[in-house]
């Protein structure tokens, strides 16, 4: 097998990955993210609308007297998730008058549900407390793990790159998605928020295993220590597993966004985003930092 030389090329792999992270962060601040029901308070509507059309109803909504509806219309289901400010059964109940006024008897209201901002801005409080606590606690783990590894890495840097390359593998799909919604209309909720998690679950266990072959040649090595060496083998040894095992979770997600339900398409695009985002800076970004990390301890000595 060819061994590729990635180390050798690091620094041309964290430009990329640099640029990436800047970019999404522009989009983060530019278009900035439209908070759904979940952590805004709101109402969300699902109704059936037959011979209509996502402006149509926006437009009947609107001059119901409502503001700034959003309307989403599921292809795969054929009908409608409204979200609107807290409105009371009344309300509803005029505005579905109203559409059916428009479109016909065959308008049928199906869901109906509402959350309060006091309620919304807890799950909020506690969705950025989730990812943060799961950012520090496998940091810590792989720090924790890696603790008999002391030649010539010292363990702790284990655990702060992985941090530093769940920060790339969280933020470069949150980017993306904050562009997408601008454009589409989207909102994040906590949908999006799992997405995040299962992101930082896949992406810390190919680093892991890219981390812990390394440690099994560190171990296995004799004499003088030939880093670089040794961290681009152990790429090159674990790197077909990481793309083989990303490329199998691509097609089911790709398969989720084409054919599966409507709520769930930006979803699977969002993880699919932060799959390959993911597969990205294990294979090119925390094996070049985990080098780079140890030649500037070399340098201060």
């Amino acid at each position: 097998m060819k061994i590729l030389n990635i180390i050798g090329r690091r620094k041309i792999f964290l430009v990329v990955a640099l640029v990436l992270v800047l970019l999404s962060m522009a989009s983060i601040i530019i278009f900035r993210f439209r908070l759904g029901v979940d952590f805004a308070g709101g109402t969300v509507w699902d109704v059936k609308i037959p011979n209509s059309t996502p402006t149509e109803v926006k437009n009947v909504l609107q001059q119901a007297g409502v503001e700034a509806p959003i309307v989403a219309y599921d292809s795969v289901a054929q009908d409608y998730s409204i979200t609107l400010p807290e409105i009371t059964e009344d309300q509803r109940a005029a505005y579905l008058n109203d559409l059916q006024s428009k479109f016909g008897n065959g308008v049928q209201s199906q869901d109906f549900w509402s959350l309060s901002p006091s309620v919304s801005a807890s799950l909020a409080r506690r969705a950025v407390e989730a990812v943060v606590f799961v950012l520090a606690g496998i940091s810590l783990f792989v720090a924790y793990a890696f603790r008999f590894v002391s030649r010539p890495v010292s363990s702790w840097k284990y655990g702060f790159i992985t941090l530093l390359t769940l920060l790339h593998d969280v933020i470069i799909p949150a980017g993306a998605y904050a562009a997408i919604g601008y454009f589409f209309g989207l909102t994040i909720d906590t949908n999006f928020i799992i997405a995040l998690l299962v992101i930082m679950g896949f992406s810390v266990h190919d680093t892991i295993v890219v981390f812990d072959r390394t440690r099994e040649n560190l171990s296995k090595a004799k004499g003088k220590i030939d880093l670089p060496d040794v961290v681009n083998r152990s790429v090159n040894e674990t790197m077909h597993r990481s793309i083989n095992t990303s490329f199998s979770l691509a097609l089911v997600l790709l398969a989720l966004y084409f054919f599966g339900p409507g709520n769930l398409k930006f979803f699977a695009l969002t993880l699919l985003i932060g799959i390959v985002a993911g597969t990205y800076s294990s294979i090119f970004v925390a094996s070049p930092l985990l080098v780079m990390s140890n030649k500037e301890a070399e340098k201060r000595r």
